[in-house]
């Protein structure tokens, strides 16, 4: 009973990584997928003194995607009901041209600020509304909640670890008078301390396949689906096979290395 109580406890410790470092994936995924959406929505107006080529306002800084030229008809029509054709058509023309400029992807606060120096420094430019304090205050917000995941993340991993650590020793108590006896006769230490190994291998595998199953399930979950649809996002929520492999190679890593530094602990002792 004490053996599967230890198998299980090694097992959720290891699994409780598995989970904080896919949770941290899925959140930097969707991090991610929200900046592209609030990319295509981001924009930046620059107003110029007189009509400029698509290609000259693309070339001043490799941030901008697109130019669309804004009309000012509807502002017109707006103000001036009274007036007659040919003074609209002069207003229409003493008017600055305004240009709506889209960017390649949802900049930080440091490429904003370039870009406007940037578009500034152009002579025909003469100014530009990047509506930076809301870009900001947005990019602050995303960045602090990705943060607060990894620093969450870290600590679970910290914890396990010393989890694991302490579960391991427990086994390498339990098995002390055999691996003694086993040094006493000559036995290299790798066997001598090969039921760590398999204890620590075994238990790697099968808290790898519990997180296959348990982010299978979520990926395909309709509730979950849901929430991201309701933010406007579409994510991979898990890869069965990259990113099984890349925490099945975690899970195998941390359990070989922790009971290799307890192996040599033992081996210090001694």
């Amino acid at each position: 009973m004490k053996s599967v109580k230890n198998h299980f406890s090694l097992v959720i410790a290891l699994l409780s990584i598995l989970f904080s470092i896919q949770a941290f994936f899925i959140i930097d995924r969707s991090i991610e997928a929200y900046k592209t959406n609030l990319a295509n929505i981001y924009s930046v107006i620059a107003v110029s003194k007189k009509p400029l080529a698509n290609s000259d306002i693309l070339s001043i800084n490799k941030l901008i995607a697109g130019v669309q030229e804004l009309s000012p008809d509807a502002v017109i029509e707006k103000f001036s009901s009274d007036m007659t054709s040919e003074n609209r058509e002069l207003l229409k023309n003493t008017l600055p041209k305004f240009y709506k400029l889209s960017l390649a992807y949802y900049p930080t606060p440091q490429e904003v600020k370039k870009l406007r120096s940037d578009l500034l420094n152009s002579s025909n430019i003469t100014k530009v509304e990047d509506f930076s304090y809301a870009h900001d205050t947005t990019y602050k917000l995303l960045l602090l909640f990705k943060n607060v995941v990894a620093l969450f993340a870290f600590v679970v991993f910290v914890v396990t670890v010393l989890l694991i650590m302490k579960e391991l020793k427990i086994w390498q108590y339990k098995h002390n008078e055999r691996m003694t006896i086993m040094g006493f006769f000559g036995a290299a230490l790798w066997l001598r301390s090969a039921v760590l190994f398999r204890l620590a291998i075994v238990d790697a595998l099968i808290a790898s396949f519990l997180a296959f199953g348990m982010f299978i399930y979520l990926s395909s979950s309709p509730w979950l689906i849901d929430q991201f649809s309701n933010i406007g996002i579409k994510i991979v929520i898990f890869n069965p096979i990259d990113d099984f492999l890349f925490l099945l190679s975690i899970a195998i890593s941390i359990s070989i290395l922790l009971a290799f530094l307890i192996v040599l602990g033992h081996k210090e002792e001694a």
